[in-house]
Protein backbone atom coordinates (compact mmCIF):
# COMPACT_ATOMS: atom_id res chain seq x y z
CA UNK A 1 0.00 0.00 0.00
CA UNK A 2 1.86 3.15 -1.23
CA UNK A 3 0.29 7.18 -1.45
CA UNK A 4 -2.45 8.22 0.90
CA UNK A 5 -3.41 5.23 1.90
CA UNK A 6 -0.39 4.27 3.99
CA UNK A 7 -0.36 8.35 5.28
CA UNK A 8 -3.90 8.08 6.28
CA UNK A 9 -3.55 4.65 7.93
CA UNK A 10 0.07 5.38 9.78
CA UNK A 11 -2.23 8.55 10.74
CA UNK A 12 -5.22 6.79 12.04
CA UNK A 13 -2.18 4.99 13.86
CA UNK A 14 -1.21 7.55 15.84
CA UNK A 15 -4.22 9.08 16.46
CA UNK A 16 -5.08 5.64 18.19
CA UNK A 17 -1.83 5.13 20.25
CA UNK A 18 -2.29 9.06 21.65
CA UNK A 19 -5.92 8.70 22.23
CA UNK A 20 -5.32 5.21 23.99
CA UNK A 21 -2.50 6.77 25.86
CA UNK A 22 -4.17 10.15 26.95
CA UNK A 23 -7.19 8.24 28.22
CA UNK A 24 -5.28 5.64 30.46
CA UNK A 25 -3.47 8.36 31.86
CA UNK A 26 -6.71 9.93 32.54
CA UNK A 27 -8.13 7.05 34.47
CA UNK A 28 -5.21 5.94 36.01
CA UNK A 29 -5.19 9.67 37.79
CA UNK A 30 -8.38 9.63 38.68
CA UNK A 31 -8.94 12.95 36.63
CA UNK A 32 -11.73 12.66 34.64
CA UNK A 33 -13.22 9.15 33.92
CA UNK A 34 -15.47 10.11 31.42
CA UNK A 35 -13.30 11.61 29.19
CA UNK A 36 -10.71 8.66 29.94
CA UNK A 37 -13.11 5.85 28.47
CA UNK A 38 -14.21 8.19 25.62
CA UNK A 39 -10.59 8.72 24.89
CA UNK A 40 -10.37 4.67 24.95
CA UNK A 41 -13.41 3.89 23.14
CA UNK A 42 -12.22 6.27 20.17
CA UNK A 43 -8.51 4.88 20.32
CA UNK A 44 -10.20 1.62 19.72
CA UNK A 45 -12.54 2.40 17.29
CA UNK A 46 -9.24 3.58 15.39
CA UNK A 47 -7.71 0.76 15.68
CA UNK A 48 -10.53 -1.27 14.41
CA UNK A 49 -11.05 0.96 11.47
CA UNK A 50 -7.28 0.04 10.60
CA UNK A 51 -7.71 -3.69 10.80
CA UNK A 52 -10.29 -3.50 8.78
CA UNK A 53 -8.64 -1.52 6.14
CA UNK A 54 -5.68 -3.78 5.84
CA UNK A 55 -8.23 -6.86 5.42
CA UNK A 56 -6.92 -8.61 2.38
CA UNK A 57 -10.12 -8.42 -0.15
CA UNK A 58 -11.41 -11.84 -1.58
CA UNK A 59 -9.32 -13.92 -4.03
Amino acid sequence: MTGPAALTLSLLMLGGVLLSGGGITLLVRRRDRKRGLLMLAAGLVMFGNVAIWTLPLGG
